[in-house]
């Protein structure tokens, strides 16, 4: 056990942004807290910040992208890396986008064991299901504040509707309330401008002493200056009102996946072919083929050989291939991995679009961003190190489609979008009309894009076939 957490002020600013400032909250024993937001939110950071400023307690951290085991796939990484901070037994646990790389069975089994775990548990992700089954808090990241929710996550989604509902019908009655106000202004001003003419009227017809006139358009104008100032008065609560009231701000991604025609022909064959890393074989019996309109999802267990399979049709050099295989040739492959390999580290957005599409000018460097929602200079200047996991994928996605590829190849391209680019991505997908080759434990995903299943089950006596 642990004795409560005090978290003061927490604040996480970057040079091209303020995630979020002025945290403070307390966990207690037990609590089972679920962070969501959007990609580059802060969620990731928050955790780490947990994790090192309370190093007087039993607690584990396991990230999101996990660093040891570089010869084991993403579900196996986090799996060995899960064990071993398990091992010591901690009372608070710490997970970041647990889920990611796990296959059906492997993700369950997860879930069944954080429903019973003991201690504190603080999660990072954009798993609904996750978040229904083993959070109970939720601390949501948006507009540089986080906002505590105590409840389940399908309660916290029906109060932010009725909110929003709320506040859109605030935002309607108070543009009605400028617009009476703007017409009753114009109507007061024709008015008085109607009596300052009949008052010089009458003065000039000798029916008022030049006196009475002068008074009654000094009244005029005192009756317009005051009514002017109860409007600009008005208008000015009416501002603050508005500037008070925040709307979430609705992103919808615009991503734009070409291709070139390649006609309808088969674009990947493999002819009883076998893949291995120097003397270990990992899949033999290969037989596959592929058009260039067809959408293919290779599934199976963690460790399986997804993706060295990938790899092999990629041209990766590092995996050896026997067999007769027929592929595009690798600058024709559009190639999305689990860890964004395709990313200069040390480089900006702008200048890995600048690189993959040499004759763009900047301004449309700029507007191909937008579209993947790169909107500010901060974010398209950043070096693509300091970003967070769905910003690289939403980044690795845009240098791709700045190249229209002959494949297009996505390993669990989910795992770290958030859920709006999620849907989004998916009715893109849906509509992208040349060959695709997709590895994902996301079961919804693949059904709603409408692929083909190849299924990885088959162990042979050293390797694995496919066929």
């Amino acid at each position: 056990m642990h004795n409560p957490i005090q978290i003061k002020d927490f604040s996480l600013p970057f040079p091209h942004k303020i995630c979020f400032e002025n945290f403070s909250t307390k966990i207690s024993f037990g609590d089972r807290v679920g962070i969501i937001g959007r990609n580059g939110s802060g969620k990731s950071s928050l955790l780490k910040m947990i994790f090192e400023q309370n190093p007087g307690i039993a607690i584990a951290h396991v990230p999101q992208i996990v660093e040891d085991f570089v010869s084991l796939s993403g579900g196996e990484r986090f799996n060995r890396a899960l064990s071993r901070a398990l091992s010591k037994n901690p009372s608070m646990l710490l997970l970041d986008e647990p889920t990611n790389h796990l296959d059906h069975h492997n993700r369950q089994s997860l879930m069944r064991m954080l429903e019973g775990y003991f201690g504190t548990l603080i999660v990072a992700t954009h798993d609904r299901e996750l978040l229904r089954r083993c959070t109970d808090i939720l601390w949501h990241i948006d507009d540089g504040k986080i906002r505590i929710f105590r409840g389940k996550y399908d309660d916290y989604v029906e109060e932010m509707h009725r909110s929003r509902q709320l506040i859109t019908r605030q935002l309607e009655l108070l543009e009605r309330e400028k617009k009476s106000l703007h017409q009753n202004l114009i109507w007061e001003q024709e008015r008085v401008a109607k009596s300052k003419s009949s008052g010089k009227k009458k003065v000039a017809d000798k029916k008022w002493m030049k006196s009475v006139g002068d008074l009654k358009a000094m009244k005029a104008e005192k009756s317009q200056g005051n009514k002017l100032k109860a409007v600009d008065e008005k208008k000015q609560k009416l501002s603050e009102r508005l500037s008070g009231i925040r709307l979430p701000e609705i992103i919808v991604p615009k991503f734009h996946l070409s291709h070139q025609d390649v006609g309808d022909k088969a674009i990947v064959s493999i002819v009883d072919g076998s893949v291995r890393y120097g003397d270990k074989i990992v899949l033999q019996n290969i037989n596959l083929s592929i058009n260039s309109l067809e959408r293919l999802a290779i599934v199976g267990d963690n460790g399986c050989g997804k993706t060295t399979l990938i790899r092999a049709i990629c041209g990766d050099e590092c995996v050896v291939k026997s067999g007769d295989w027929d592929a595009p040739n690798p600058r024709d492959i559009g190639y999305l991995d689990q860890h964004y390999g395709n990313l200069d580290p040390e480089k900006s957005a702008i200048e890995i679009i600048s690189d993959t599409n040499p004759t763009w000018t900047h301004a449309e460097i700029r507007k191909h961003l937008n579209d993947f929602l790169f909107r500010k200079n901060e974010e398209a200047n950043a070096q693509s190190k300091n970003l967070s996991g769905g910003e690289r994928a939403r980044l690795s996605l845009a240098k791709i489609a700045a190249n229209p590829p002959k494949l297009l190849i996505l390993d669990e391209v989910t795992n770290n979008i958030d859920l709006e680019t999620r849907d989004h991505l998916i009715e893109i997908l849906r509509e992208y009309p040349a060959a695709m080759i997709i590895i994902s434990h996301d079961e919804n995903f693949l059904e709603r894009i409408g692929t083909i299943k190849l299924e990885i089950n088959n162990p042979a006596a050293s390797g694995r076939g496919i066929g």
